[in-house]
């Protein structure tokens, strides 16, 4: 991808701008929790406010389920405040076990009853490709 600024690179999650395509972009390699998970979407949502991104591609192949903790911060304190800064469309590359997908469908869901354009893919190609599509 063009134009990528690294802001987040650690042992478990990388995580990167792209200024033209107005996008945020993470890959989690294992389980992302705790101060690691919450420092890279807060990291993010910061950076989507400062090049007016819209668009939110997570590659959260390597992820399990996300802990009770984890999912009720980000429900309560990085979703309002990461939809207030601009934040439209989130394609999503599911988690390869099972338990994960099933906590990424349930989020997904719930972010789309607040205005969240989101969609799961298996294959990270066509999840660029439709996030791409998006406007």
């Amino acid at each position: 991808m063009d134009d990528k600024l690294s802001i987040v690179d650690n042992d478990v999650i990388s995580l990167w701008v792209y200024p033209r395509r107005k996008m945020i972009h993470h890959r989690i390699r294992k389980h992302c929790h705790g101060a690691k998970f919450r420092e890279a979407l807060t990291r993010g949502t910061e950076a989507l406010a400062q090049h007016k991104a819209t668009k939110w591609l997570s590659d959260d192949r390597g992820n399990a389920a996300v802990l009770a903790e984890d999912s009720h911060w980000a429900q309560t304190n990085w979703l309002p405040r990461t939809k207030a800064a601009g934040w439209k469309h989130w394609s999503v590359v599911q988690p390869i076990k099972i338990i994960g997908q099933m906590n990424m469908s349930r989020f997904i869901a719930e972010c789309a009853q607040k205005g969240i354009n989101g969609r799961m893919f298996s294959d990270p190609d066509k999840a660029l490709a439709w996030l791409d599509a998006q406007e």
